[in-house]
């Protein structure tokens, strides 16, 4: 792609987007913690905290294979005949996937909310020179300048949409912003996950230089999973920084998302295990969910063909 953007169609909805501008960043520590359980996604959708968290965030996650489910995203999309071309990432967090998927050629965007985990991102951006775009953006009402090929969601920031008509809003503008026949693919953590794994618990560790409790709660008629995590930093004078994140997230099953397909206008395509060929079945504790556009007109769109 030698860098160049593909021309695409614009998109009416699309005002300009806004610019990350890559702040001054702080120096990130490393914590030596255990990685589970958390090694659940932090991404923020609606949270407004992310301020110290940003910095410790990849130590947390070292533990997700993102190669190994990059590889796995990269055969799905290329199921749909798309090995290259402009994608985007809702919920990028740091910056992991868009790096590894500009690496292997597609044109990356990344949107999330928070503009601590967008600096670090851009930190990457900047090491890397990879041509990523990231956009500080709410998922549920994000802007761009035209059509993408594909768009992906990764580690269940798609969870992070609590409420159905949010949900259902933001696959509309999904669907508004791929080109014709362009797939969504994302992961969900699963009601078994969130009931069986999770549930009621109060859980913790202790490191030399850190720690952390985690404290959740989950309601099974609602489906609305709630964690308040407090971490405990030790600081160079050998006292402790003591700050905390609450996280909301809601189970969605395998009906509700296909409801909620059918509402915003697109076709389902296939539930499946996460980041295998197989198919989802009610005790997996991650699903991804494959979805594409419907409703656009081939000759409507400028390809680089």
């Amino acid at each position: 792609m030698n860098g160049q953007r593909a021309a695409r169609r614009t998109v009416p909805l699309a005002a300009k987007a806004r610019r990350t501008v890559p702040p001054a960043a702080k120096a990130r520590r490393t914590v030596p913690l255990a990685p589970w359980p958390l090694a659940v996604r932090f991404a923020g959708v609606v949270m407004e905290e992310y301020g110290k968290f940003a910095d410790l965030y990849d130590v947390f996650m070292e533990e997700i294979p993102y190669e190994d489910w990059c590889a796995v995203l990269e055969g799905q999309l290329a199921d749909f005949g798309i090995r290259d071309g402009l994608v985007l990432e809702l919920g990028c967090g740091t910056g992991n996937v868009c790096e590894i998927l500009a690496r292997d050629g597609y044109d990356m965007t990344g949107i999330d909310v928070s503009t601590d985990m967008l600096g670090v991102a851009e930190e990457k951006r900047m090491e890397s020179g990879l041509p990523i775009l990231y956009l500080c953006q709410d998922m549920r009402e994000f802007e761009l300048y035209g059509t993408m090929r594909a768009v992906i969601s990764v580690c269940d920031s798609m969870n992070y949409l609590t409420d159905r008509g949010d949900f259902v809003r933001t696959l509309k503008l999904v669907n508004n912003y791929l080109d014709p026949g362009g797939v969504f693919i994302f992961d969900l953590k699963t009601p078994f996950f969130y009931r069986e794994v999770l549930g009621s618990r109060t859980m913790g560790a202790a490191e030399e230089d850190a720690a952390y409790i985690w404290e959740n709660s989950y309601e099974e008629d609602s489906g609305i999973n709630e964690y308040r995590m407090t971490f405990f930093e030790k600081q160079e004078n050998g006292s402790y920084d003591r700050f905390e994140e609450l996280h909301v997230q809601r189970a969605w099953t395998m009906e509700e998302i296909a409801a909620m397909a059918e509402d915003a206008g697109m076709t389902l395509v296939r539930f499946l295990k996460a980041y295998t060929g197989e198919d989802a079945g009610p005790e997996d504790e991650r699903i991804q969910v494959i979805l594409r556009e419907k409703g656009k007109n081939v000759r409507e769109v400028l390809t680089d063909e």
